[in-house]
């Protein structure tokens, strides 16, 4: 008998969040595709339709985590009231609310991506189609409301936008800071330097530097610190000062 599409979901989801609950107990190496099967009532064989490897059932759990946060995004209520830089925030917001009850399988996962990139994430990230062209509307939609000047590029812009949300989780996981202060404080810099360059019209002519500083940047995100803070506030301080 075949099974429906809200079927094949409900058991996709149930693997992720078996497998989360697996490694976080047993570790990466220590849990196989047999044992989260068996744990999530699945049988062996099956599994394998649905993830061909431990390395897609980590990308699984992103794909999982961006689609569960986008649904709660959408139900914000007064979205549409938002302004561009507000909207973005509500979707970090709600994304980082996806992850905190997995903060040790985000290490996890972190970690084996460190170790094998490709095998992980494949040739695009985990769920960025899924996202890329959520922002790429409310990037239309800002433009349309005149709330950032035209831009030929936010299909592009769209895709780094997902990127740059990839840095923000890797550099979150490791926020010992009270209340993930240094986060908060990343993600409120960064969003509003994103809206004062989109603002100005010099996106066109920034966006191919800004996507090597941004892939360059990454790199350094996962490896937590103060300085990317001060740098952007550097740039801040430099674009609202008369």
């Amino acid at each position: 008998m075949r099974t429906s599409k809200a079927q094949q979901a409900a058991t996709r989801k149930r693997l992720v969040d078996t497998a989360v609950r697996l490694m976080s107990e047993r570790g990466y190496d220590g849990t196989t595709l047999k044992d989260v099967a068996r744990e999530a009532g699945v049988g062996d064989a099956t599994v394998y339709k649905y993830f061909a490897s431990k390395e897609r059932l980590l990308g699984g759990f992103f794909e999982q985590t961006l689609a569960d946060a986008l649904q709660a995004w959408q139900a914000t209520p007064e979205l549409a009231r938002f302004t561009l830089q507000e909207r973005l925030q509500c979707l970090v917001d709600a994304v980082l609310e996806q992850l905190r009850p997995a903060r040790a399988f985000v290490a996890l996962a972190r970690g084996q991506l460190e170790r094998a990139p490709l095998s992980v994430i494949g040739a695009e990230l985990p769920g960025k189609a899924l996202l890329q062209p959520v922002v790429e509307r409310l990037l239309d939609e800002a433009e349309a409301a005149g709330q950032i000047a035209p831009c030929r590029f936010k299909a592009a812009l769209a895709g780094l936008w997902v990127d740059y949300l990839y840095g923000l989780m890797a550099f979150w996981q490791q926020d010992e800071s009270a209340q993930e202060a240094e986060t908060s404080e990343l993600v409120d810099l960064s969003l509003e330097l994103l809206v004062l360059v989109l603002q100005t019209g010099l996106l066109d002519r920034l966006l191919a530097l800004g996507g090597f500083l941004l892939r360059a940047q990454m790199g350094r995100w996962m490896r937590r610190g103060p300085d990317l803070i001060d740098a952007l506030r550097g740039v801040r301080a430099a674009m609202v000062s008369p």
